[in-house]
Order: C-alpha cells, then sequence, then structure tokens
C-alpha cells in the first residue's frame, strides 16, 4: 500500500522519534509498515525516506545504498533500524540535495565525506557499514530526519536553498563562477 509522505510544516517532520523496540520487530503491522515504505520509496522514486515522513515518529528509514546498474534494474534498499554514528569524518563536503517532504527546493548541505553506521536491519539484527561519498551523504540525510532536522537547517544560507525548477540556473552560475576562478589563477600564475 501506497504511504502519503508528509510534508513541511508537519509536527511529526519536526520531532525527535522514538527507538524501535524488540516488540515492533515481531509485530506484524510493522513489517507491514516497512514492506509499505519499499512500495512508496519506490514509487516516488527517492533512494531513503524516513519512517517521520510517513506519520511514523519511529527511529526507521530506509535507503539505497548501491545505484542500479541499468536504469531498468529495480533500486535495492536496506533497512536502518535505530541507526547512530559511531564515526563521521571532520572532512566535509557540500552537495545539492532534495527532499521528497519538501520536493519544491533543493538546499545545499555540507556533510561529512566519511561515516560509520550501526543499527539493525528489519529482522532486528546488528549491522554495522562503513561508507563514504554519497552512500554516506544519504545515511546522514536520512538519520536527521530521525531526529527533527532537514537540509534547511543546514544550510549555511538562505541562498543556499533553491527552487528545485530552477537548478540548472544555479548549476550555469556555478559552472561559470568556477570557470572566473580558474581565469584568474591562470592569469596569477602569469
Amino acid at each position: 500500500m501506497l504511504l502519503e509522505v508528509a510534508q513541511l510544516g508537519q509536527p511529526v517532520l519536526r520531532a525527535v522519534a522514538d527507538e524501535v523496540t524488540a516488540d515492533d520487530f515481531a509485530d506484524p503491522d510493522f513489517q507491514q509498515f516497512l514492506a509499505d515504505m519499499l512500495e512508496t520509496v519506490r514509487a516516488e522514486g527517492g533512494i531513503g525516506l524516513a519512517a517521520p515522513q510517513f506519520f511514523v515518529s519511529k527511529r526507521l528509514f530506509l535507503a539505497c545504498l548501491t545505484p542500479p546498474k541499468d536504469e531498468n534494474d529495480v533500486m535495492e534498499f536496506e533497512a536502518f533500524v535505530n541507526p547512530r554514528f559511531s564515526f563521521m569524518s571532520e572532512d566535509r563536503t557540500a552537495a545539492w540535495e532534495g527532499c521528497l517532504s519538501f520536493s519544491e527546493l533543493t538546499v545545499l548541505v555540507p556533510r561529512s565525506n566519511r561515516v560509520t553506521i550501526e543499527y539493525l536491519d528489519g529482522a532486528g539484527n546488528p549491522q554495522r557499514k562503513e561508507l563514504e561519498g554519497l552512500p554516506a551523504r544519504v545515511m546522514q540525510h536520512e538519520l536527521d530526519h530521525l531526529d527533527g532536522i532537514l537540509t534547511i537547517d543546514r544550510a549555511a544560507s538562505t541562498r543556499d536553498i533553491v527552487k528545485t525548477s530552477e537548478m540548472k540556473a544555479v548549476l550555469g552560475q556555478e559552472e561559470e563562477e568556477v570557470e572566473e576562478e580558474e581565469e584568474e589563477e591562470e592569469e596569477e600564475e602569469e
């Protein structure tokens, strides 16, 4: 069953989610919720969605860590229950992120380049992953949802929040600025 995605302004998106309990794993409703989350994230075309985005304040999200090799392949998602970071690198990179809870906006967000995440899988088994690049970014984005933090809260400036339909203009401007900086560096070297 497809679930409704909570949109910006819904209080559940700003709340710290509750831990998933051992009893939750045995509950058929919990397992059905995981299946419904999976169906919905695939239908929405996201690479991750957290339980609070479905009006359920539980420490749980689904994420795709390895993109499909072919555009026709089905994205594989993993469940991350009661996740926590045991390591986050100090080296950070800013990149543009979207969110299905406010798809009209894209936000430039600085994130750690590498993380180690410890969590339970959908069956309640302990897991640990060391991730870098996009998978590390996805983990941080989704775990933020469990703490009531949104990408707009992570923006260094309101200038880093852009209407998604205007991203081509923003990216074009960034390319021009990089080219200008490179030209200035070349002139200084001469």
